[in-house]
């Protein structure tokens, strides 16, 4: 449970040096995006009607912070409900009868089991078992809803297209489409649930479990409707048709619950649930054995194999990985990537990925990967700030617990 906010005041300088990590983080996504070529989404104007701080990420012009600052964004998700805009993530429909073989043959997840109007996790992966991209794919009946990362989507979509050229080659019926007219809003919390029933007249948001997805109104208008997020907390990602966007963002904001929450409290909020960050905690080197996501391979998938870099992720699973993720808990100042993991002899066993200091636990919360012997939760180890060896416990993630709709 958070604790108070007024309890952080003394504590001001370390949280916002452990938020000028969760800041960084976004820096690695604007250094290869000229300011000319940048993308807005169809809630720009509203993110500078707000106050909000606009940084290049991916590609886009996103807002990393608003007035409240990512502190009082943070908390106010954790206790209430928060609107982010996710609008530069890719967003796919995927249609044809061999769409399910298809998309089993690019990722690790189970989908021919998928009920209709529920959405799964996966990663896409390359022959070296390494992960491309981690994505959500929903069962939509008629089609599968894809949503991909946005730093990811320009090489997802073109890999996509590549491979079902080829699929189509040898007979395979299956399309893709890029959906260009929709954007795509979380509102995270544990209030939200509550809120948005208010919109929605004719569903009752309360039959939806996490990671289950439905088309229903809000405020009349047409929306698919996802209980999931990136938070830890209950909520819901909204596709919704762009030239509605900004009226359905302002009406679930003059609500007064809820408050707009930037690209640094998404950060902070992500870790916090341990999850992982594409570029920083996941890359194409790492696999799903090594990014201590096994659980994302099924029983039929693990049997069946068919996926890029089968054979090496089977024999994981099997044989075990010389490195894994792990979360760890420290004193100090907060890890930044790359800080280095030692043993207590001085020796290097592994490297932070991502760190900051948790506003729920007011201590020092990150991951990043170990040589195996030491990735037992328990283990101590220390991590190199500074040129300073500090203290570190390897703990279970996540470090706050989720908050997800049973």
């Amino acid at each position: 449970v958070c604790v108070d906010l007024s309890l952080y005041m003394s504590m001001l300088a370390p949280l916002r040096a452990g938020f000028r990590c969760a800041l960084a983080r976004t820096a690695a996504y604007t250094r290869s995006y000229s300011t000319e070529s940048l993308k807005r989404t169809s809630l720009y104007d509203l993110h500078l009607e707000l106050g909000g701080k606009m940084v290049p990420f991916a590609g886009w012009e996103m807002p990393v912070q608003y007035p409240d600052g990512v502190l009082k964004e943070h908390m106010h998700c954790r206790s209430s409900s928060s609107l982010f805009d996710v609008s530069h993530m890719g967003q796919l429909h995927m249609t044809g009868k061999d769409r399910i073989p298809f998309i089993e043959s690019m990722v690790v997840g189970d989908y021919a089991t998928l009920p209709v109007g529920h959405s799964k996790l996966s990663v896409f992966t390359n022959e070296k078992g390494g992960i491309i991209d981690d994505t959500v794919i929903t069962n939509a009946g008629d089609y599968l809803y894809v949503v991909v990362n946005a730093g990811c989507a320009d090489k997802d979509i073109a890999l996509m297209k590549d491979r079902i050229k080829a699929f189509k080659s040898k007979g395979g019926d299956v399309n893709l489409d890029i959906i260009e007219d929709h954007s795509l809003i979380a509102v995270q919390g544990p209030k939200t649930q509550e809120m948005l029933q208010k919109f929605c007249k004719s569903f009752d948001l309360s039959s939806m479990g996490f990671m289950t997805s439905h088309v229903v109104e809000l405020n009349g208008i047409p929306c698919r409707v996802t209980r999931c997020g990136y938070t830890g907390e209950d909520g819901f990602e909204i596709s919704v048709p762009s030239a509605k966007a900004v009226k359905l963002a302002k009406d679930i904001l003059q609500t007064g619950e809820v408050r707009p929450a930037g690209l640094g409290s998404r950060d902070s909020l992500r870790l916090e649930a341990g999850l992982c960050l594409y570029g920083h905690d996941l890359n194409e080197d790492i696999t799903p054995i090594e990014g201590s996501l096994a659980w994302l391979i099924g029983k039929r998938r693990r049997e069946q194999g068919g996926f890029p870099g089968a054979s090496i992720i089977l024999d994981q699973l099997k044989n075990g990985v010389s490195k894994k993720r792990v979360g760890f808990v420290s004193t100090g100042a907060p890890a930044r990537e790359g800080a280095q993991f030692t043993n207590d002899k001085g020796e290097a066993i592994g490297a932070v990925t991502s760190g900051t200091l948790s506003p729920c636990l007011k201590q020092v919360v990150g991951m990043g990967y170990v040589t195996t012997p030491y990735s037992k939760t328990g283990s101590q180890v220390q991590v190199v700030v500074r040129g300073k060896a500090q203290p570190a416990t390897i703990s279970k993630m996540p470090f706050v617990p989720h908050n997800y709709k049973k």
